[in-house]
């Protein structure tokens, strides 16, 4: 039998036994390296910069484009190539973009407050002119004026579109009103019936986007083209085929399809 007062030797894992282990590791681990690691040069730090701007360049400046206007030409090839409108042969503008007239046998479109001339597809926009800029108001009156003095017998309100431009300056369509405001000028300036006028309006108007979406719109260029090949009308006068700075005061300064670029 043991004694109580025997003692028996501390084992290794006894705290009052320092640990010689946990030092040596520290004293590796704060050791200084002296193993010097090699540094990229310039080309390995910017190979995958430009490989990866090599690649987004071909994809998105060449693959992508070309995919894209492949499809296009090949499913909607009219709209992929501008909607470009043809007569005798001759490309006379796009069902996109409005053109100027003021001859009083053509449908005269809204007005464009583009630069340096009317309807410049170069040059987008409108004129920036609020509604209590009296630059503003003398323009519609000027407007409101020359449509007017081109129908004289025509007491009905014109309607807004005449007389005011669009925002981008380029709208080609204008409202069934506004076309219907205009068909007695033309009727009797090309020696047609009336109601050879309305019906070509009505043939010429679109109808709303999926159905519900903005207004029946009639497009300029494509009515006035579609004049031109009605039959039994008086010829042009000498006059209708002036250069816009000859023209007769309008709304929109303008020159007949035939001649129009």
């Amino acid at each position: 039998m043991s004694s109580p007062f025997s003692s028996t030797p501390s084992s290794p894992s006894s705290p009052s036994t320092p640990d010689l282990r946990g030092s040596e590791r520290s004293s590796a681990q704060d050791a200084p390296h002296n193993i010097a690691e090699p540094q990229p040069t310039v080309l390995q730090l910017l190979r995958p910069a430009l490989v990866a701007f090599v690649l987004l360049s071909a994809v998105t400046g060449l693959l992508y484009p070309a995919a894209v206007t492949g499809l296009a030409k090949a499913v909607f090839p009219h709209q992929a190539s501008g909607s470009l409108v043809e007569a005798n042969s001759h490309v006379v503008g796009s069902e996109l973009i409005g053109q100027n007239f003021s001859a009083p046998r053509y449908f005269w479109g809204r007005p464009s407050a583009t630069g340096p001339m009317a309807n410049n597809a170069a040059n987008s926009g409108g004129s920036n002119q609020g509604p209590t800029n009296p630059a503003l108001v003398d323009a519609v009156k000027a407007r409101i004026e020359a449509l007017k003095a081109a129908d004289p017998g025509n007491t009905a309100p014109v309607p807004v579109d005449l007389v005011s431009a669009s925002a981008s300056g380029l709208d080609p369509h204008i409202s069934m009103a506004a076309a219907r405001y205009q068909a007695a000028r033309v009727a009797r300036e090309r020696g047609l019936p009336l109601e050879t006028v309305q019906r070509l309006i009505q043939s010429n108007t679109e109808s709303r986007d999926l159905a519900v979406l903005g207004e029946p719109r009639v497009n300029v260029l494509m009515l006035n083209l579609a004049l031109d090949k009605e039959p039994g009308q008086k010829a042009a006068a000498p006059s209708d085929g002036k250069t816009p700075d000859a023209a007769p005061a309008s709304p929109t300064t303008s020159v007949p399809p035939s001649t129009a670029h």
